[in-house]
C-alpha cells in the first residue's frame, strides 16, 4: 500500500470512520502529502522509526485525529512536543479554523515543520523551535491556549505543570497516552489539579490493531 495512493487514502477515511470521524478525500490527500514529505526529510534527519505505509496511516494520522471530537472550531491550539508534526498538523487539516502553534526543541525538526506548513498552505499556523517550559517566560502568550496537547508524552505531571500557566480560562489540556499510571492520576488530582478543574479519560483502540490508547483530558473550570 503506496501513501497517496487510493488504497491508503481509504485506509484512512475508513480508520477514521471506526474512531466516528468524517474524512473526506481532501483531508486523506493533504494526509498522504504530509506523509509523503515525512518519509522525504526522514532519509537526512531523524524524525520517525515508522516508515511502513500503513503503520505510518496508523500510528502518526489516525492516532492524530482521535482527539478531534474534543478540540473546538476556532479555537488556539498548542501541541507541546510536536516533533513530525503529530498530532498538531494533523488536526489543523482537519479542522483549518483552528489557530495552530507547534513547538519542539530540536531545530532540525522545526525546519521540516514550518516546511509543511508552507509546502499545505496551513495558515494560522507556527511552529517555533523552543522547550515548552521557556513558553511560560514570554508574558504575551501566558493563559491564551484554548487547547494544549501532547502526543510526546514521559510524565504526566511534568506535562500538566508546563501547559497550566499558558492555558486560557475554561480551556482544556489532552495528553495521549497508551497505559494509563493511576498512582500519577492521584498524584496529579491531589497535588495540582484540585478543585479547579476535572479529569476525564477517553479510552480508544488505534484502527486495525490491538493497541489501547488514552485521552487524558483536563478541563479548566473557571
Amino acid at each position: 500500500m503506496e501513501i497517496g495512493s487510493r488504497e491508503w487514502q481509504n485506509f484512512i477515511i475508513d480508520g477514521a470512520q471506526q474512531l466516528g470521524i468524517a474524512i473526506d478525500e481532501r483531508i486523506s490527500a493533504a494526509f498522504a502529502a504530509h506523509a509523503a514529505e515525512l518519509l522525504h526529510w526522514n532519509r537526512k534527519i531523524n524524525l520517525t522509526a515508522i516508515t511502513d505505509s500503513r503503520d505510518i496511516a496508523i500510528r502518526h494520522f489516525l492516532d492524530s485525529l482521535a482527539p478531534a471530537r474534543f478540540v473546538p472550531d476556532r479555537v488556539r491550539l498548542l501541541d507541546i512536543g510536536s516533533g513530525a508534526g503529530f498530532p498538531g498538523i494533523p488536526l489543523k487539516i482537519f479542522n483549518p479554523s483552528l489557530s495552530l502553534l507547534l513547538i519542539d526543541g530540536t531545530r532540525k525538526k522545526v525546519n521540516f515543520l514550518k516546511h509543511v506548513i508552507r509546502s499545505l498552505g496551513l495558515d494560522q499556523s507556527e511552529a517555533l523551535h523552543i522547550r515548552a517550559e521557556n513558553l511560560g517566560h514570554h508574558p504575551e502568550l501566558t493563559s491564551t491556549f484554548d487547547v494544549i496537547i501532547s502526543r510526546a508524552l514521559s510524565d504526566l505531571t511534568s506535562f500538566v505543570n508546563t501547559a497550566l500557566p499558558l492555558l486560557a480560562k475554561r480551556g482544556k489540556i489532552i495528553g495521549m497516552k497508551g497505559a494509563i499510571d493511576q498512582t500519577e492520576l492521584d498524584t496529579l488530582c491531589a497535588e495540582i489539579l484540585g478543585e479547579r478543574f476535572s479529569l476525564g479519560i477517553e479510552k480508544y483502540q488505534l484502527p486495525s490493531t490491538d493497541s489501547q490508547r488514552s485521552l487524558i483530558i483536563i478541563k479548566n473550570l473557571y
